[in-house]
């Protein structure tokens, strides 16, 4: 099992990035695939979702900026990220659950890749 993330970089304010989630060992179309983000001294948060049944779920600091999407061709699942701020400087996960009778059946992450945005 293997969710590799790519796209990360640094960027000024006001600019987009697209990060790519490319997996492998399980299939997106049938997950919850969600990406997260930890910046510095803070906890890791969900930034959106998308889940198998293709409802979508934003953190209230990203709605109306980021969209997520997967493409079930390539099993991969990006996030646009358009109107980038300073604060969205953080390390991004990707991460699939398959829940399954009120437990998951599998819980995996990616590396991580680097965002950064300068003012």
């Amino acid at each position: 099992i293997q969710l590799v993330e790519s796209g990360g970089g640094l960027v000024q304010a006001g600019e987009s990035l697209r990060l790519s989630c490319a997996a492998t060992g399980i299939i997106v179309s049938l997950s919850n695939m969600g990406w997260y983000r930890q910046g510095p001294a803070n906890q890791r948060e969900l930034v959106a979702e998308i889940t198998s049944g293709g409802i979508l779920n934003y953190a209230d600091s990203v709605k109306g900026r980021f969209t997520i999407s997967r493409e079930s061709a390539k099993n991969t699942v990006y996030l646009q990220m358009n109107s980038l701020k300073p604060e969205d400087t953080a390390v991004f996960y990707c991460n699939a659950k398959r829940p399954y009778m009120g437990r998951d059946l599998y819980d995996y992450w990616g590396q991580g890749t680097q965002v950064a945005v300068s003012s």
